[in-house]
This record gives structure tokens, sequence and C-alpha cells, in this order.
């Protein structure tokens, strides 16, 4: 039985991995919750220069001082049981699926974006003084599980039984492109934690100490790679979807194979290649401060969510030419 939506589990998954797309759900529908109650607690922060020097800024002041402890218990929950799979895969960097699945070079920049921002959150919510990033650092958890939630059933989708030599030839040519994505992935990683700190060491030193950890932490949020991540899954998904289904009606020949897998490769490329430039472009103005860190987490889970729709545009396109041709040959 197939499942009716996204969230669903399907029952012809191995009891283990029904169990860990559970608690991705639970994970990830927690940390959605709790984000938006703390993007509520820390809207009052970003309006509190308008009034400065007024009557109520001893009030505001006080009241901000309470919404900090509420965001900093808040975020803890999402830390520690939410972002579990970042702490894993940062720890377990040498497994079969870190390796197969790019988590490795995912979860360093993620882990050192969440403790540049968590840290001296928490140091501020004690002493009271400069700014807090508790909305920032659920946001990015919450758009990062979304977009590997993603990446996890479109991986998991390739692995369901199905016709085995169309599996075989799907396996082949992702398992290329996913090669080719991981080495992308690498260089952007190490460039972007590069900059981040040589950017951030620049704005503490030379240009403005109170602006450089938002700088620094908006840096390490973009580098995170989850749509290049999800370039190949994604478009792969969608062509083993509808190779499987015309295969068990017998409509696919190896001309029809070879057509969708070359233009799925293409679509992988393009994505990962968009999606590196993209990122690119963005860079230069988290550098000189134009990108708070809570905007470049929406730039990364807008990114992410673009390469899911290249996916599911594909898998229309594959299923309305399919369905021509049935048509015309009947």
């Amino acid at each position: 039985m197939k499942a009716v939506s996204i969230f669903a589990i399907p029952k012809d998954l191995p009891a283990a991995e029904r169990l860990e797309r559970r608690r991705m759900v639970v994970r990830l529908g927690l940390s959605w919750l709790i984000m938006m109650q703390v993007m509520m607690f820390a809207a009052p922060g970003y309006f509190k220069h308008q009034y400065m020097g007024t009557d109520i800024q001893e009030s505001l002041e006080v009241a901000l001082v309470l919404l900090n402890w509420i965001g900093l218990l808040l975020t803890i929950p999402v830390l520690f049981y939410c972002a579990v799979p970042i702490w894993k895969g940062l720890f377990a960097a040498d497994s079969e699926f870190a390796h197969r699945h790019s988590m490795v070079n995912m979860n360093l920049p993620v882990a050192l974006g969440i403790a540049v921002a968590f840290f001296p959150s928490v140091h501020t919510t004690i002493y009271h003084q400069g700014e807090v990033y508790y909305d920032s650092i659920v946001m990015f958890i919450a758009f990062l599980l979304t977009a590997r939630y993603l990446e996890y059933i479109a991986v998991q989708s390739s692995y369901i039984a199905g016709e085995h030599h169309v599996l075989d030839r799907i396996k082949q040519c992702r398992d290329e492109d996913m090669a080719h994505a991981d080495r992308y992935a690498f260089y952007f990683v190490m460039i972007q934690i590069a900059l981040a700190v040589v950017s951030g060491l620049v704005w503490y030193f030379y240009i403005d100490p109170a602006h450089a950890l938002a700088v620094t932490v908006s840096l390490f949020v973009m580098s995170c790679p989850c749509a290049m991540a999800m370039s190949v899954p994604s478009c792969y998904a969608a062509a083993r979807t509808v190779l499987i289904n015309a295969a068990a009606a017998s409509q696919v020949d190896e001309t029809l194979l070879e057509s969708i897998l070359q233009r799925t490769r293409h679509t992988a490329r393009f994505c990962l290649t968009v999606s590196i430039v993209f990122h690119l472009l963005m860079t230069p103005l988290a550098m000189i401060g134009l990108v708070s860190p809570w905007l470049a987490a929406i730039i990364m889970f807008i990114s992410s969510m673009w390469v899911g729709l290249m996916g599911w545009r594909l898998y229309k396109r594959f299923r309305s030419e399919l369905e021509a041709r049935n048509a015309v040959m009947q």
C-alpha cells in the first residue's frame, strides 16, 4: 500500500525503517511547533530600538529578559531531542550511511553554526548583554529537518522492491551522480566554513564587534548544503517511481529507460549547479552583514524546497509523457 502523503508511513517498509521514519516525523513536527512559539517570543526584541528613550523602555527590557529565558527553555528540547540526528551524524561520520548520503559534509557546519549561535545567546540571557538567536537556531533546525526528511523519503523510495533490472540501472546512475554531488558539497562546505571564520574575525577586529557573531552565524547556516544533498535523491526518486510503475505494466524498453535516466541526470546536475550558484551569490551579502541568521535559514529552506519542487515537476513530466505514449500505442 502506498502512502497517501509524505508524512504517512508506507506499510511495505521494514519495521526498522518505519520506526525511523515515525521518529523523524515526530521530531519534524515538534521542531516546527516550537519554532512558531520561539519566533513569537523573539519578535519584541526586533523592535526594542524603536522604544529607546521612551517611557516603556524599562518595562520592555524587563519583559525581554523574561522572553529570552522562555526562548532558552523552548530551544533546549529542540537541541537535545529534535536535533539528535545532527549530533549522531557528527559523531558517526565514518558510518556507511554518512558516506552514502553526505551527512558527514552537512553535520559539521550545522553543528558549528548552532554552537556559535547558542552559547553566546545563553550568555546574553544570563547577563542581559547582547543579542539572542534562539529563533534563528530553532528555525534552522526545523528547516534542516524538513530538508533531510524529504531527502530521506526520496532515498528510501529507491530501495523499495520493484523490477530488479530497472532498479539496478537507476542505482548505478544515482550512485555516480551522488559521488559527483559529494565532491562538490565537500569543497563547498570547506570554503564556506573558512569564509565564516575569516569574516567573523574581520568584523570583530576591524568593523563592528557587536555584529561579528550575526555575520558568522549567517555564514555557517548558509554553508549547509541541504539543497545539494537533495538534488540527486529527489530527481532519481521521481524517475524510479515512474519507471517501476511502467515496468510493472511491461511498458519499459531500453530506449525509454535511457531517455528517462539521461534527463534525470541532467535535471539533478542542473539542480546541483543552481544550488551552488545561488548560495555563492548570497554569500557576499552575508559577509557584508546584509543577511541576518534567520534570513539565512529561510534562504537555505527555500533553496531546498526548490530542489524538491524540481523533483516533483520531473515526476509529473515523466508521467504525462508515458500516459501520452500509451494513448498513442493504443
